[in-house]
């Protein structure tokens, strides 16, 4: 498992690690300015110290062959569905009414994060183990929807209503990669469709309701839930072409905006450096994912195909949804900005991600023999 071709040296992904450092550069800069206070915070080097990490867990997950993660990925399901109950169960301090993080001393651990990513691996293998010539039936997806249901009620009880949304975008997305039937998409749809209409009315609560609703029409409530939407759209929109600047931005550094360095990180950014470092920023994000998507049509098996693909998936769904939820046309509903809001266990599972696809276009270059 630990063998290393020393041929992968010459084949190493300087792109994608350039472009890491990158993207995660402009977050740390974000990062000092949106919790700038005459300095910088203490906040700024536990995701500094977050991120160095980040970088020496690289050096050891390139150093295994990724076609391990077929078999393995399962007992890290079995791990993170433990941790999942545990959460849910038995941690007894709650952090703004939600059981969602278990306290290491040194690290708060957040199992939802890293859910997101195992049931990528997991779906993978899965898939490239059950080939299904003629498309996948509802039958056939019964076992990878079940394997993607019982997280998604852990984590929805915790409640965190957006990562368990984006199990099933996960699950739906994989899905369609590996070619299922159209009969099969309709009843999907279709149950999908009943079970947002079901779970609106009588399993939401309050104020996920309440959010549902102000992103509709975010003006009826400007003093409480429609208060985060309307002062981000103020603070994309005061930075104009150029923005006002490093450290200058008034909507983040008066406190107007709310969670500026998880949520809305993004709106600091897009207030200082304005559309021209956004566009900029957008430009090296999404230039990273392309590189992911290249990745994945490089890969060798099916297992590298359908994993790259995954975990190109999983950031750019994050991705959209965060942007689109800063700019008002989604619902704010947790989703961080991946490698750009704060948080260890985002960022770790991030790199993490990334380090995996680096794995598979290093194990894809070199020349089989």
């Amino acid at each position: 498992m630990l063998r290393f071709d020393r041929r992968l040296i010459h084949h190493f992904d300087w792109v994608m690690l350039l472009m890491l450092f990158l993207v995660s550069g402009m977050a740390l800069a974000n990062l000092y300015s949106s919790t700038w206070n005459g300095g910088a915070s203490p906040i700024f080097f536990k995701q500094l110290y977050f991120s160095l990490f980040g970088v020496a867990l690289i050096l050891a997950l390139i150093s295994f062959d990724y076609k391990e993660l077929q078999t393995f990925g399962y007992i890290m399901y079995g791990g993170i569905i433990i941790l999942l109950l545990y959460t849910d169960f038995f941690v007894q301090g709650t952090i703004a009414g939600t059981n969602r993080w278990i306290n290491l001393g040194f690290f708060r651990l957040q199992p939802s994060e890293p859910a997101k990513l195992i049931l990528v691996i997991v779906l993978a293998s899965w898939y490239a183990r059950h080939e299904a010539g003629s498309g996948y039936g509802f039958r056939k997806l019964l076992i990878p929807g079940l394997i993607t249901v019982l997280p998604f009620c852990l984590i929805l009880i915790q409640p965190d209503l957006g990562t368990a949304l984006m199990l099933i975008i996960l699950f739906c997305s994989i899905s369609l990669l590996v070619r299922v039937r159209w009969s099969t998409v309709v009843i999907l749809i279709c149950l999908g469709l009943a079970g947002a209409s079901i779970g609106y009315k009588f399993f939401l609560k309050d104020y996920q309701r309440k959010r549902i609703e102000t992103f509709l029409h975010p003006e009826s409530d400007p003093t409480n839930q429609g208060y985060q939407i309307m002062q981000s759209k103020i603070a994309v929109g005061s930075g104009q072409t150029l923005g006002k600047g490093f450290l200058e931005g008034t909507q983040g550094h008066l406190h107007f905006l709310p969670e500026r360095h998880t949520d809305f990180a993004f709106s600091v950014w897009a207030e200082e450096w304005g559309f021209a470092g956004s566009v900029f920023f957008l430009s090296c994000y999404f230039f990273m994912l392309l590189w992911g998507i290249n990745i994945a049509m490089g890969a060798r098996d099916k297992f590298g195909v359908l994993l790259a693909s995954g975990l190109v998936i999983l950031i750019f769904w994050q991705t959209v949804i965060n942007l689109f939820m800063i700019m008002g046309f989604l619902p704010v509903v947790g989703i961080p900005l991946p490698l750009f809001s704060y948080g260890g266990s985002s960022l770790l599972t991030t790199i993490v991600s990334i380090a995996i696809l680096m794995n598979i276009r290093m194990r894809s270059s070199v020349i089989q023999k």
